[in-house]
């Protein structure tokens, strides 16, 4: 039995001209292409791509859960963002919470809602956000009920089901037959279990829910039938969501919001003939703004370029600098991740008021220079200030890539949070309920504390890359005025707390390290638990998981810094093992130069898939 998986494969970066999809189905891939190639632009063809995804992972996704996406105009070369993530039920306070949850699942909760509680439900952002993100960014050539026939079709017609997702299908089997012993067998096969590999499954209750929303639009889900059985099934658990909750979100919508972003230093295209040597374009990293972790990611690629400026460490991936997961590399990725996920736990939250996350101070130069002393090189793992590093809490989510001819793309990430969320489903509408309110802390005064109408603190987070048009607008007008930019790169990689630490790794491997979308993808990743025996780190409390492929010698060098150090994946025939290091996607726009024949017109997207999924990149 191979030590990866099952099925081990190669795989090449794709290359196309007119429209990409990157995800973790096949099929929701090719239902991406349809679109395209029916007119649609990315933003269109990314919730055909969602809605697919909810069928073929349902354990992962679904219009049960909450989306976030980032969209690049490519006619006024801005950045924009829409946050899909719902509220807590507005009846559900923090003292109704704690009197009425157990003391025993209280106690092995972390201090947070047991993510098997009922009140870990909140309301569902997907389908707001599936149809604000045509309405906002799409094409208006196509209807939603065009973007949707083909999970419709799929529903109806049979979902065959692959091998990671049935892994998966059986890892959730006793979520749902817990959390909806009466309507389970609307996602399983006859005798109650999960399907298996090749078996071909019929959803006909997401098919009827899709129908709903395709002919009425939001208010499809957030009233009606679909809006009743939700809150029959949360309210029969003990629940206190609301019709009211429910049609107050489908009335309000996703909210557009300003992305954030941070310049980094790596991967600087040069313009040595209209600027002269040593001039380029610097790329900026995008990200949505809290109530995501984003912001994880930033600080981290901020307080690594601080290092680096202040020459506490060499240029990674420059000449005589850090070489690819090197002991010297990865302690100073570990340490600025910790450092940026202990900000988070302090600072992140419902973002209402708009301004009231001090998000330039965070980003900032000088807060991030301030930071990083709190490295050094040959130090043991040090114990990090203020806040609590988020515990290693891990969950299955979708991410994916999508571009199109016009230039456009967009970065979409849909989740439930753990597999298959909270496992309550709707009686007849075949889909499970998130349990992202499990993302609130139970502690009063928390920045994060529980609230009735309030968003939690969200794992989800999609990224994308840009770099300027010209150098004649600086670096500082570009970042705060979004304009005028090329879209570079739409990536991201999926699961809980390995998001951001994804993001930082993959993206460092192409621009550090000069690795191809594919194999910056491949590569070995590392995951660090920050909160490994519920401390606020220090030596010997750093748990750090390690892919099969990291040297051995590397293995040793961490542990004699002083980090705890796992492997995961060695010996493991199915790779599940491999599930904690999450699934990425990566579409770049890979255009340079002159084609033959004549001045190159449009982009050329190059595009990878994650090999720990099912995945595929697929252009046309």
């Amino acid at each position: 039995m191979p030590q990866f998986m099952r099925y081990p494969s190669r795989r090449s970066v794709v290359y196309s001209t007119h429209g990409m999809v990157a995800c973790t189905q096949p099929l929701a891939a090719q239902a991406g292409v349809r679109v395209l190639r029916e007119g649609g632009n990315a933003a269109d063809a990314a919730v055909a791509v969602a809605a697919v995804l909810s069928l073929t992972e349902p354990s992962s996704t679904g219009i049960g859960g909450d989306i976030f996406c980032l969209y690049f105009n490519p006619s006024t070369h801005r950045v924009h963002s829409l946050n899909g993530s719902g509220r807590s039920p507005s009846a559900l306070t923090l003292s109704h919470a704690l009197s009425s949850i157990p003391s025993s699942e209280l106690a092995t909760s972390d201090n947070h809602i047991p993510q098997s509680h009922v009140h870990a439900v909140t309301v569902p952002g997907a389908a707001a956000g599936w149809c604000d993100t045509v309405e906002k960014f799409g094409s208006g050539k196509l209807t939603l009920a065009q973007i949707l026939a083909p999970a419709i079709e799929l529903a109806e017609e049979g979902v065959p089901v692959s091998y990671v997702s049935a892994q998966l299908w059986k890892k959730g089997e006793e979520v749902l037959k817990r959390g909806s012993p009466a309507n389970c067998s609307e996602m399983l096969v006859a005798g109650g279990r999960a399907p298996r590999e090749g078996e071909v499954v019929k959803l006909p209750g997401q098919a009827r829910t899709y129908r709903l929303l395709a002919e009425h639009g939001r208010k499809g889900f957030y009233e009606g039938e679909v809006a009743e059985a939700i809150i029959s099934v949360v309210q029969a658990r003990g629940g206190v969501l609301s019709l009211r909750d429910l049609k107050d979100h489908g009335d309000r919508g996703s909210d557009e919001m300003d992305p954030i972003s941070i310049e980094i230093p790596w991967g600087v295209e040069e313009e040595e003939e209209e600027e002269g040597p040593g001039r380029g374009r610097r790329k900026r990293v995008w990200e949505c703004a809290p109530n995501g972790q984003g912001l994880v990611a930033l600080q981290t690629l901020g307080i690594l370029e601080a290092l680096q400026e202040r020459g506490v460490i060499p240029v990674i991936g420059g000449e005589g600098g850090y070489g690819h997961n090197s002991v010297e590399y990865l302690h100073a990725v570990i340490t600025a991740l910790r450092i940026s996920f202990s900000d988070a736990a302090h600072y992140i939250r419902d973002p209402s008021p708009p301004g009231s996350i001090p998000l330039r101070g965070l980003l900032s130069k000088p807060y991030l220079h301030t930071r990083s002393h709190l490295f050094q090189p040959n130090s043991p793992p040090p114990r990090i200030p203020h806040g609590t590093p988020t515990p290693s809490t891990s969950s299955d989510t979708v991410y994916f890539s999508v571009t199109d001819r016009h230039g456009g793309g967009c970065s979409f990430i849909n989740s439930l949070f753990t597999d298959f969320g909270s496992g309550i489903i709707p009686a007849g509408y075949g889909f499970p309920l998130q349990n992202r309110g499990a993302g609130f802390v139970l502690e009063k005064g928390h920045a994060n504390a529980l609230e009735g109408g309030k968003r939690p603190y969200h794992t989800i987070i999609p990224a994308m890359l840009t770099t300027p048009l010209s150098l004649s607008l600086s670096t500082e007008e570009a970042g705060e005025q979004n304009l005028p930019l090329r879209l570079d790169t739409v990536f991201g990689v999926m699961g809980g707390y390995m998001q951001p630490q994804g993001h930082v790794q993959v993206l460092l491997n192409m621009l550090a390290f000069g690795m191809s979308p594919q194999e910056a993808l491949d590569a070995p990743r590392i995951c660090i638990s920050p909160n490994y025996k519920g401390t606020a780190g220090g030596a010997g409390d750093v748990l750090v998981t390690a892919e099969v492929g990291v040297e051995e010698s590397v293995v040793l060098g961490l542990k004699r810094l002083g980090y705890v150090v796992t492997i995961a994946g060695e010996g493991e025939g199915d790779g599940a093992g491999r599930g904690v290091f999450g699934r990425g996607q990566i579409i770049r726009n890979s255009r340079r130069g002159e084609e033959m024949g004549g001045e190159s017109r449009g982009p050329l997207w190059s595009g990878a898939s994650d090999m720990r999924g099912d995945g595929a990149c697929v252009g046309y």
